[in-house]
């Protein structure tokens, strides 16, 4: 496995992988609604932006196929998806060693949003509740998140 920063040309694949994992995963925690807010909240203006400003991370297997991307925005982690086929391997276990590694390196605390498929995940590695958000999405639906930190 190894992990390496995306450029531009890597858009589509991110966005890819994004819409892959959210479609495939989030149905079983949120309503339409809500997971049609993810899939227009990852959209390819924002990965671009992201990419532009070196913040966006490709991980790849053993054959060097993409399966996993990451965003570090300073002290933020977003973005953390696997494709649904490679996850239970330890992918994002790496990935999420990698962003808390990179941060901690220049800041003494990571945020990140919680979504509900991956809460118990930062739960175990240390991470606690700071804040708790409601938004409403279409369809009368809303998301719900915990904001999550990590100290170092």
């Amino acid at each position: 496995m190894s992990i390496k920063q995306a450029v531009a040309s890597d858009k589509s694949i991110v966005k890819t992988i994004s819409e892959i994992t959210i479609s495939e995963i989030y149905p079983h925690y949120y309503p339409k609604g809500t997971v049609d807010f993810f899939l227009n909240y990852h959209n390819e203006e924002n990965i671009l932006k992201d990419i532009e400003m070196n913040r966006v991370f490709l991980c790849f297997d053993q054959s060097q196929k993409v399966i996993g991307t990451v965003t570090i925005k300073e002290n933020e982690i977003c973005r953390l998806f696997v494709l649904p086929a490679y996850q239970g391997m330890g992918y994002g276990t790496k990935m999420l060693d990698f962003a808390e590694k990179t941060i901690f390196n220049k800041y003494l605390n990571i945020v990140l949003d919680a979504s509900l498929p991956a809460k118990k995940i930062y739960l175990k590695r240390g991470y606690k509740d700071i804040s708790f958000n409601i938004i409403a999405s279409s369809d009368n639906d809303f998301l719900c998140y915990d904001v999550m930190e990590k100290k170092k």
